[in-house]
């Protein structure tokens, strides 16, 4: 038994502190910056994903579904649940590819354009908000160190 905490102690020496942990303290700072949005969003009935997936259409336009994936940072198979619920709400629209019928392109309904033309301007309202807490320039200094780190680890 004795072994085993030793092991336990000198493995403990060798990790870092939990608070200096990069994964910590991505989703701490995540958390952060996402608490002043939910209330939003929730008050115009749409989740965090769902927000992603208008916010990725309404800039790509007509995209396809694996894109939307890898932008939106989603999982095929939540994006899918996701698609199909905001096609059964009347937000987007699917297509199958003529060429290939495995693959999708997405686009906003008039009512997904209408979704997000409403929630835009709140969003940027809290954006502003964060802008003034940290200056913009901050916020734009961590968006490149943020993009920098995910360049060079990929």
């Amino acid at each position: 038994m004795s072994d085993i905490k030793s092991n336990d102690e000198s493995l403990a020496k060798e990790l870092r502190a939990f608070e200096d942990a990069l994964p910590i303290a991505l989703l701490r700072a995540r958390e952060a910056v996402m608490i002043r949005f939910r209330p939003m969003l929730a008050k115009n009935g749409v989740t965090e994903q769902q927000w992603r997936v208008l916010r990725a259409i309404q800039e790509n336009k007509n995209v396809d579904a694996t894109k939307l994936s890898e932008w939106c940072c989603l999982l095929m198979p939540s994006l899918s649940r996701i698609l199909r619920t905001m096609e059964s709400d009347g937000l987007i629209t699917r297509t199958r590819a003529t060429d290939d019928a495995r693959r999708q392109s997405v686009e906003l309904t008039a009512d997904g354009k209408a979704l997000f033309e409403k929630i835009a301007p709140q969003s940027e309202a809290i954006y502003a908000e964060i802008e003034q807490a940290l200056t913009k320039d901050r916020v734009s200094e961590m968006v490149d160190g943020l993009r920098t780190m995910m360049s060079l680890l990929k």
